[in-house]
């Protein structure tokens, strides 16, 4: 796992797949955000963009999931995590992640709000880039006990 410097072609990077996005989803996404670390200007991270899409209902799964495997996107069905529905890139494209999320939900809003907070409050941001350096150092080949580790800063006082 490696964090590295911010790249300001990862904003860019965004506004060409959220244009894509909107073209194959039309209606069905009420909202296309940049999440995660990449849609902090300054803030070190994984080389991940991190894409939100924000839908009125994740039922039928199919709304969504066809324009987004005629795209290339790979959805992971088998993703624990019940509040989402999860993409991952096509194969040989850059890292994307795309999480589909109900429009309204406390998993919806959560990755808006902690992206907004860092974008206004910097030193904060410089904190949290030197703890996930840290924990990327230490869990370089565990990814959940890297999230772990990470996280509990989130709850330790900050967001």
């Amino acid at each position: 796992m490696e964090i590295i410097d911010y790249d300001h072609g990862w904003g860019a990077a965004f506004v060409d797949l959220g244009a894509t996005l909107r073209d194959a989803l039309g209606d069905v996404a009420v909202r296309i955000d940049h999440i995660g670390s990449t849609a902090v200007t300054g803030l070190a991270a994984k080389p991940v963009i991190d894409v939100q899409v924000s839908v009125r209902s994740l039922e039928p799964v199919d709304t969504f999931r066809e324009p987004l495997e005629r795209l290339g996107y790979i959805y992971r069905a088998d993703n624990p995590e019940r509040t989402k529905r999860y993409f991952r890139e096509p194969p040989g494209h850059r890292r994307t992640h795309i999480h589909v999320r109900q429009l309204g939900s406390f998993s919806q809003q959560v990755p808006l709000l902690f992206r907004d907070y860092l974008r206004s409050h910097l030193p904060v941001a410089a904190e949290y880039a030197d703890v996930k350096r840290r924990c990327a150092a230490l869990f370089r080949h565990d990814r959940q006990g890297y999230v772990e580790a990470k996280d509990s800063f989130c709850v330790g006082g900050h967001p």
